[in-house]
């Protein structure tokens, strides 16, 4: 008997790119991204959002980089994330730069918005440089007004004419590691733009609805779009852009994978830290193993294993329940508060205890049988981290030198 995916159109294909851990493209899995609606400069709250965000299936996270102040954020934001980070860049090449600077994993480039070939050429050579891809991000509400005219408003040819001279100013340098939309918020319009990208291109497509608005009537247009698409065999990345809470576009995406048999159905949800500067045990293993033992028990959660106890549980406070790393220890949290803080030996043993508990009796019931010394305790070992490694252990100062220096450097080139 076939799969439901094997149900469908053979997916195209395409080359495959990578956007930091993620694959995309090729054999990798669709993924699921969504954007960040906080001033990006609001390191802690756009953090929060990211890791709802990851909760909420979003493989690949964009934020938007629009003045210095959210460059300089994005430095803090790329080494805590636990999905990689694309900065939405529109009018100014300097904030491209400067994004770079702060590490993002990807660049996606407006070419309506960013139109001076020269510009361009240099952002693509500096990616290239070092090893980020950008998304040729064409949308029908803002294409090049000489395109427009050309083809007498915005028409399929017409966006993947767009595309194709942004791809021209990429190939001048050497730049090929790219994926490309071409969204509207036609839904006909964007299912006949992808069908004839998907016959121009081979680099990997970003599936999308631009401006689809609030739900119900955006999740429809937003499925009608992407759906057909996919069951075409079209389509490498998705997002919905819903006028609501980015979680509602992470879980629609994930749901509309999981139904078309494009992505497996999990119970648990389990995310983790990328392991950073402040990291005080082996975040990859503990989550490797505590997936492992929590997978075998079925039970429908979200989980997180985080590094440090300093940003831990505040990050992750939306998963029903983590552990998070200190100083040989593992600090219990349940909806961001600590419960227990256990030897580092047994942090994945009592992190599979806890959340059976969990389960079975409640989260309100859980929390009323925290250990009353355990918050205190975290208290005394984020105090003691701090200490020792500092507040900056990303050495994300350096990397906001650097984005303020680039910015002198480029304002004075002008």
């Amino acid at each position: 008997m076939l799969t439901p995916s094997e149900l469908l159109t053979p997916r195209r294909p395409t080359r495959q790119i990578s956007v930091g851990k993620v694959k995309v493209g090729g054999d990798a899995p669709i993924s699921v991204q969504s954007m960040t609606t906080t001033k990006t400069a609001d390191v802690e709250g756009t953090l929060e959002q990211i890791y709802r965000l990851a909760a909420a299936g979003a493989d690949i996270v964009r934020c938007t980089c629009n003045e210095e102040e959210a460059a300089a954020g994005l430095a803090h934001i790329v080494p805590r994330s636990p999905v990689p980070i694309v900065a939405d860049v529109h009018f100014h090449q300097e904030m491209a730069y400067a994004a770079l600077e702060a590490g993002v994993h990807g660049l996606r480039l407006n070419p309506g918005n960013l139109r001076k070939p020269e510009e361009i050429k240099g952002i693509a050579a500096e990616a290239k440089d070092r090893g980020v891809p950008i998304r040729i991000g064409v949308n029908a509400g803002s294409l090049h007004p000489e395109i427009a005219k050309r083809h007498g408003g915005a028409t399929p040819e017409a966006l993947i004419e767009s595309a194709e001279l942004e791809l021209a100013y990429f190939r001048e340098v050497g730049f090929e590691d790219v994926k490309i939309s071409v969204k509207a918020s036609s839904v006909p319009l964007m299912v006949a733009a992808y069908r004839l990208a998907s016959e121009r291109f081979d680099f990997p497509l970003h599936l999308g609805v631009t401006e689809a608005g609030p739900p119900p009537a955006g999740l429809i247009k937003g499925t009608a779009g992407i759906g057909a698409l996919l069951t075409e065999g079209i389509g490498d990345t998705i997002r919905y852009s819903l006028t609501a809470d980015p979680v509602e576009e992470a879980r629609a995406g994930r749901q509309l994978l999981e139904a078309l048999g494009l992505r497996e159905r999990q119970g648990l949800d389990l995310i983790a830290c990328p392991s950073c500067g402040r990291a005080e045990v082996d975040v990859i293993g503990i989550a490797a193993a505590a997936q492992a033992a929590l997978e075998a028990l079925s039970l429908p959660i979200q989980v997180a294993v985080m590094g440090c106890v300093v940003n831990g549980p505040g990050e992750a406070k939306h998963a029903d329940i983590g552990i998070a790393g200190g100083r040989n220890k593992g600090h219990l949290f349940i909806k961001g508060q600590i419960v227990r803080v256990v030897p580092e030996a047994d942090m994945v043993e009592a992190l599979v205890e806890e959340a059976q508990k969990l389960v079975a009796e409640g989260v309100e019931a859980r929390l009323a049988a925290a250990d009353a010394s355990a918050e205190e305790e975290a208290r005394r070992d984020r105090e003691e981290l701090l200490e020792i490694k500092g507040s900056d252990a990303n050495h994300a100062s350096e990397k906001v030198d650097a984005i303020h220096e680039r910015l002198i450097r480029e304002r004075e080139g002008r």
